[in-house]
């Protein structure tokens, strides 16, 4: 089963809501399994590239099925490749904080990214959004 919009949208204000208790402006970006754009939504005030940031670095996250730690890693160890993968993709390639899969058992239906704060605010909204992913599966 994938990710519905409906419900990439209630995760999305879920983070959205997490995010201003933490006084951050961000931009949340939820895609499917292929990376494909579900959810753009920019916080007033959040950073205006963070519109562009949040989707390449879910469609990544989707596209490598790793989460963005372990895709920085990944980065890390083959430079060379990973300035040549844009071109491969047909997308940006962006491996960052705040970035993780979403998962229904072991199969990947979807990918969360936040951009536009710090890396730990990203982080900790993006798990926010993981957590909220699976209450908005089981109502």
């Amino acid at each position: 089963m994938s990710l519905t919009s409906e419900q990439a949208r209630a995760v999305s204000a879920c983070v959205r809501e997490h995010a201003a208790g933490l006084g951050a402006r961000i931009t949340v970006a939820i895609v499917d399994g292929g990376g494909h754009v579900l959810v753009v939504d920019r916080m007033d005030g959040a950073p205006p590239l963070s519109a562009r940031i949040a989707p390449a670095k879910a469609s990544s996250v989707a596209l490598f099925h790793r989460d963005g730690g372990e895709l920085v890693r990944l980065q890390q160890a083959w430079p060379a490749l990973f300035a040549q993968l844009d071109q491969v993709a047909g997308t940006p390639i962006i491996a960052g904080a705040g970035s993780r899969l979403i998962r229904r058992g072991d199969v990947v239906v979807g990918a969360i990214a936040v951009s536009g704060s710090a890396p730990e605010h990203d982080d900790v909204c993006a798990e926010i959004g993981l957590v909220s992913v699976r209450s908005a599966v089981s109502d």
